[in-house]
């Protein structure tokens, strides 16, 4: 259903999204990724590496590191696709917002609201 392909949206060694292998209905379960926890506190030594660009909050004590395809989607103000922490089975559950056609990429709005427009926090 999703495949890792160069994105045009993205720069620099590292520019992969995530792309529908096939059309994608509204609503539709895209992907379940599993998480890595770790109490905020210790984001700090995160914070010295990549991956602090590719974590996400992960309720008000924790943040989490997302396994499988889950830190690989790019960001937009007009996403085609939105997340849910699904805490009981410690999963980001990804579901498409709108249709996806075959070959789109797959876009979420970093902010966590899927019509949040405030400036993120690599741009400030």
């Amino acid at each position: 259903m999703i495949e890792i392909k160069i994105s045009k949206l993205s720069s620099g060694e590292f520019n992969r999204g995530v792309f529908a292998s096939r059309d994608i209905s509204k609503g539709e379960l895209i992907h379940e990724a599993p998480v890595i926890p770790y109490p905020n506190e210790e984001h700090e030594f995160i914070e010295k590496t990549i991956l602090a660009d590719y974590v996400y909050e992960y309720g008000a004590n924790h943040t989490a590191i997302l396994l499988g395809y889950g830190s690989l989607f790019n960001h937009s103000y007009t996403p085609n696709a939105t997340y849910e922490i699904n805490f009981a089975n410690h999963t980001f559950d990804f579901f498409a917002y709108t249709d996806i056609k075959a070959g789109e990429e797959i876009l979420i709005n970093y902010n966590g609201e899927v019509d949040c427009d405030d400036p993120l926090w690599f741009n400030e």
